[in-house]
């Protein structure tokens, strides 16, 4: 699974104009994408890293603040521009693969006390932010 995390001050996602996840003040929106070979110990490392690494003001976690994230698919993290102008999207995992990780890693952030939002998995989403910092990372489980 890859990760990339933003430290924002709100994120929210819409679908046809209509807000189907949303979260204001401090957080952090995490773009998640699942590959053919990803389960529940990748799931796990995943929410782990968001809820617990200390990427927030004062080298504090999501979790420590009481933040919120706002999880959105996002398969083009596993796009490959190695060759040619088309990216290959061959590493990333379909939907019926993916969309129940994704949905793991929201209720992982949730069981452990963390408000959590969603975009909607294989629609065509419009997500906004306000960057804190910017600050963005990497995560790869």
């Amino acid at each position: 699974m890859r990760a990339v995390l933003q430290r924002v001050t709100r994120a929210s996602v819409r679908v046809d104009g209509e807000v189907v996840g949303e979260i204001t003040g401090p957080g952090i929106l995490a773009l998640v994408a699942a590959t053919h070979e990803d389960g529940p110990d990748q799931v796990d490392t995943v929410v782990r890293k968001i809820a617990e690494l200390r990427i927030m003001d004062d080298e504090q976690s999501v979790s420590d603040i009481g933040g919120a994230v706002l999880v959105v698919s996002q398969f083009t993290l596993y796009g490959s521009t190695r060759k040619g102008r088309r990216p290959s999207w061959s590493a990333a995992a379909p939907g019926p693969v993916a969309e129940p990780l994704i949905d793991a890693v929201a209720q992982g952030l949730r069981e452990r006390g963390l408000e959590v939002a969603t975009g909607q998995f294989g629609a065509h989403m419009e997500v906004e932010l306000v960057n804190d910092g910017p600050f963005t990372v990497l995560v790869e489980a």
